[in-house]
């Protein structure tokens, strides 16, 4: 079996981040050997699409190793990161007899990751969570951090908590169950990457034909990456973490002003990326070559690279507005000067945030 590791190592609580293809059915193993759990109550969350395909597998391998189960599933969609479907699973918890001396584990994309993360983090105060994330998105990125939270009308993830998870357990196997169109979506995180941290990354991704035959080395040079930042900045306090906003500052905006649901959440990052970018070489020395490079490699994923004119700048402006990276009333925003090297920039005016999505209506 082709498996890589790569260990978060933080002072108060390191853990480990194992990917391979077919380690689903050995999770229950992996908890005894990965993390410090000794009890036998297990929360399973998961979503509609998800928990058809894979929740049997996963249940039965954790009641092999002897745990006892709880099931939970919630509606697949963005719309389930919302404070009443949190409700729902930390009351099914409790009706099950879950204590604080219980174990959740969650088994899908982001939506399910966060929400599933953030309710661990309150349950009885707070209970171990072991992330089991089944697309790209979440394999590369939002399983790995400890960042949890849910949506509010007001904007994305502005309710939430850092609750880093005991083990995460990446099943490559399980993203060649994925629409294209969501395998795609992860390639907007992935190109990310490439730019703030890993040129060679971006040459990696470059090759579409061969991507495919090489998932477990594809997420483990994205979660190194990640894993590192979380390192050097766990909380987002030194401003090391915040490099990893770029391309959301617009792309939240773009996918709040959509309504959540209109664009996969990749889909919104590519195009704070392709305005990042752009805002990289007017601001901070990005070549427009390498700029080119960029939006090439999104569109070679098929994700959008011009935003629709049916979504007006103002909407995208109010919803930015209410984004946690506004500090009284001032944007972070993060440019690239070159592939692989990100800074935290002050120079980005309100006018050249509005000029950056008026040009993702264009063509050029």
């Amino acid at each position: 079996m082709n498996t890589a590791s790569v260990t978060v190592d933080l002072a108060a609580a390191p853990y480990s981040i194992r990917i391979a293809e077919g380690s689903l059915s050995e999770i229950g193993t992996l908890i005894g050997e990965h993390t410090m759990f000794s009890g036998k109550k297990v929360a399973l969350v998961t979503d509609s699409n998800v928990g058809p395909i894979y929740l049997k597998t996963v249940q039965e391998a954790l009641e092999t190793a002897g745990f006892q189960v709880t099931p939970i599933m919630v509606p697949a969609g963005e719309a389930s990161k919302c404070i009443e479907q949190l409700d729902s699973v930390c009351r099914q918890m409790l009706q099950a007899g879950l204590d604080r001396k219980s174990l959740l584990v969650a088994l899908g994309g982001g939506v399910i990751g966060d929400l599933a993360g953030f309710a661990a983090s309150i349950f009885q105060r707070g209970i171990p969570c072991v992330q089991v994330p089944t697309t790209i998105v979440s394999q590369v990125d939002s399983s790995v951090g400890g960042k949890t939270g849910i949506n509010t009308p007001e904007g994305k993830n502005l309710l939430g908590a850092f609750h880093q998870p005991s083990l995460v357990v990446a099943d490559t196997a399980t993203l060649a169950s994925l629409p294209e169109r969501e395998f795609n979506e992860g390639f907007a995180e992935i190109i990310k990457h490439a730019a703030i941290r890993d040129e060679g990354l971006l040459s990696f991704v470059e090759n579409r034909a061969e991507i495919r035959s090489h998932l477990v080395e594809l997420m483990e040079r994205n979660v190194s990456i990640k894993a590192r930042v979380v390192e050097e900045d766990e909380r987002e306090t030194s401003g090391t973490r915040a490099l990893l906003n770029f391309g959301h500052t617009i792309g939240h905006g773009i996918e709040a002003a959509g309504g959540y649901g209109r664009f996969l959440h990749g889909e919104a990052i590519s195009l704070g990326l392709v305005a990042a970018a752009r805002l990289s070489v007017s601001h901070a020395g990005l070549s427009q070559a390498e700029c080119d490079r960029i939006i090439a490699a999104l569109e070679l994923y098929d994700l959008p690279t011009r935003l629709s004119d049916d979504i007006s700048t103002e909407s995208i402006l109010e919803a930015m507005a209410r984004d946690k990276k506004f500090e009284e009333g001032a944007i972070r925003f993060v440019l690239v000067s070159s592939l692989g090297q990100a800074h935290v920039s002050s120079s980005v005016t309100g006018d050249d945030i509005k000029q950056s999505i008026d040009r993702l209506r264009l063509s050029n």
